[in-house]
């Protein structure tokens, strides 16, 4: 699947669209994820978060990449948490520093020197 999909797409819209273009009805994907298809349901609006393991079932399923999967799905909660703040672009700038400094931290944290 194109980029520009995952962009636009939430998890949400993106896992109603394959299961439909798979004509799959919810219960077979719930059974494939060994849920209740209440909460397929509920992941198709956006009203529960998937699991990462949710996300490895899919994306064999419906043949997806999983990292981009995992990219669609994380994004989607970072957005709707900032989906109400007046600040939001400053807060992804300020965490993507973060996150390079944490890593760079974590990464001398582990070297061991003799």
């Amino acid at each position: 699947m194109p980029t520009q999909v995952f962009d636009t797409l939430t998890f949400g819209e993106w896992l109603r669209t394959q299961r439909e273009a798979h004509d799959m009805p919810l219960r077979r994907v719930a059974a494939h994820l060994d849920v209740d298809t209440s909460i397929v349901a509920k992941m198709e609006k956006n009203q529960r978060p998937a699991t990462k393991q949710h996300l490895q079932q899919l994306a064999a399923l419906f043949e997806a990449d999983f990292e981009s999967l995992l990219v669609m799905y994380l994004s989607d909660r970072v957005a709707y948490d900032l989906l109400d703040e007046t600040c939001s672009e400053a807060v992804l700038q300020v965490a993507e520093q973060k996150i390079k400094y944490l890593r760079q931290k974590n990464v001398v944290q582990g070297k061991i020197e003799f």
